[in-house]
């Protein structure tokens, strides 16, 4: 019995075998690793935050700059700068569609970028403030003229010339005459123009033939 509890006891003093020890040193670097990225991650930053603070500083004081572009940033970085640009008391705008192209602009409070300018750096355009003044000159006289438009009403159209006088050429002013009579007389008649025509020229035959015949003794 003392020979069998000596051997457990020698047994559980042993070290860890050399697979357990390479376990843990593994371990032990990755984890140093990552806390040396950590680090290194925050410390750049802090030097990218401070960089930022230095430009936005230098936008401020130069009175000839009422906007600044910055250069595309990841997500992390444009968080900051719009961060440092609200501590200043400016306005800041992200623009671009991919996210690895996306870029920041930054705007003095009192020159805050109108709706028409945002949307132009929103579709990548640059910004013509002479272009939008003609623009919306242009939209407020198209404006103008439809609310006068709709003011004076329906227009009303009419003829350049009459019925009579328009065909009085090619059937006669006496046919003519009877077209318009006709026209007058049936102008909710669904029939065509073209048979309308027809029968003028049938009564226009029937009097030229009357008017052939011999008088009677």
């Amino acid at each position: 019995m003392a020979d069998l509890l000596g051997s457990i006891l020698s047994s559980m003093q042993k070290p860890p075998s050399l697979g357990d020890q390479e376990t843990r040193r593994r371990a032990r670097e990755q984890a140093a690793r990552l806390k040396k990225l950590q680090e290194q991650d925050k410390q750049q930053k802090v030097e990218f935050r401070k960089r930022m603070e230095k430009e936005v500083s230098d936008f401020i004081q130069d009175s000839g700059q009422i906007k600044k572009k910055f250069q595309p940033m990841n997500k992390i970085e444009r968080s900051i700068l719009h961060d440092v640009v609200e501590v200043a008391g400016l306005t800041s705008f992200s623009f671009g569609e991919d996210d690895d192209c996306r870029y920041v602009m930054i705007f003095k409070k009192e020159f805050a970028p109108s709706d028409e300018e945002l949307d132009s750096y929103r579709h990548g355009e640059e910004w013509d403030p002479q272009k939008a003044e003609e623009k919306r000159k242009l939209k407020e006289l198209a404006q103008r003229q439809e609310e006068e438009a709709a003011q004076q009403g329906p227009v009303v159209v009419s003829p350049t010339s009459d019925y009579k006088d328009k065909y009085s050429h090619l059937i006669g002013k006496g046919a003519a005459k009877d077209a318009a009579h006709v026209l007058q007389a049936n102008k909710r008649d669904t029939r065509s123009i073209e048979e309308a025509m027809n029968e003028i020229r049938a009564k226009k035959r029937l009097r030229q033939s009357k008017e052939e015949l011999p008088p009677t003794s």
